[in-house]
């Protein structure tokens, strides 16, 4: 449907000129409908998206900072140790569902990272948008750091990398704390089939 619409949106441009983010959002605001989960407020951008979107993710080194220390503070760290089950990790990974017009508010969703990244060698199906982690928690150890780490870039990855393409899983509530907990166990957990 974003697609149909931004292909209208260049059709009513002259030729040659690149829409502006003004043109996008009212486009969007003009063909697509709020239906079930799914509300208007998804098109409205905070502070983040609006410097990614108006720098064309570059924005200035001083804005990146400032923004950055506002997401990492968005974190927030459960007691304990911070690596979960990878079986139940591995299932999450594996899973596009959620919070789309017609799954249930408040369902946990899950975290596609299939659909980006290349965790398990067995896995013959990922994506290239990320980078690999094949075999992450063998080459970085399961310490209290890394376990930190892991947990929020997950959690919110824009705390770490501002215009980075990955979903803030935590603030969105697309993932529970406990399931980011079994995704750290998956990247992490020697006995992982990530850490084969």
């Amino acid at each position: 449907m974003k697609i149909l619409a931004l292909a209208a949106l260049m059709v009513a441009l002259p030729a040659g000129a690149e829409p502006t983010a003004a043109d996008v959002q009212n486009v969007l605001q003009r063909d697509l409908h709020p239906r079930g989960q799914a509300g208007m407020d998804r098109l409205s951008q905070d502070a983040v998206q609006r410097a990614c979107t108006e720098s064309r993710d570059h924005p200035s080194a001083e804005v990146a900072k400032s923004l950055q220390a506002g997401e990492m503070k968005s974190i927030s760290f459960p007691d304990g140790d911070l690596i979960g089950d990878w079986k139940k990790g591995e299932a999450i990974a594996q899973s596009g569902r959620g919070m789309t017009w017609n799954d249930k508010a408040g369902e946990p969703a899950g975290g596609s990272c299939y659909n980006c990244h290349e965790l398990s060698p067995k896995e013959m199906s990922h994506g290239t948008i990320g980078p690999s982690l094949k075999g992450f928690g063998k080459k970085r150890g399961t310490g209290n750091d890394v376990q930190h780490y892991v947990y929020g870039k997950i959690y919110n990855a824009k705390a770490y990398t501002l215009c980075t393409q990955m979903p803030r899983f935590g603030p969105s509530g697309t993932l529970t704390p406990q399931q980011i907990k079994d995704l750290v166990g998956l990247l992490l957990d020697p006995a992982s089939p990530v850490n084969q």
